[in-house]
């Protein structure tokens, strides 16, 4: 029973006939063939939009290939010390969470 989608029956906005909804976005009439919940459909799109345009989850610094040789080498200083931020962060939360069992 804990597998089972939830099943429901929706009023398509279309053709005004009844039709079984699983509670998806991409559910359709079974009618016309419409989507029944146009909006839900158009949020989702607008969430995965949104989702592809945030920044990724760990900032690195920026080495643009016209940088002069020194500011690369300090810029590759800095990434290292970020990458190595990272690492003992993972190891600590790692830590943590073994200790936690």
């Amino acid at each position: 029973m804990a597998d089972s989608p939830l099943l429901a029956s929706k009023k398509c906005p279309h053709c005004q006939q009844w039709s079984m909804w699983q509670h998806r976005v991409d559910d359709r009439c079974e009618h016309c063939g419409e989507l029944l919940d146009p909006r839900a459909q158009q949020s989702a799109l607008e969430r995965e939009k949104l989702e592809q345009q945030k920044m990724p989850p760990m900032f690195l610094i920026e080495i643009k290939p016209d940088d002069n040789a020194a500011v690369r080498f300090f810029k590759t200083i800095v990434r290292g010390g970020q990458f190595a931020f990272a690492a003992i962060l993972s190891f600590i939360i790692w830590l943590v969470t073994l200790a936690a069992g």
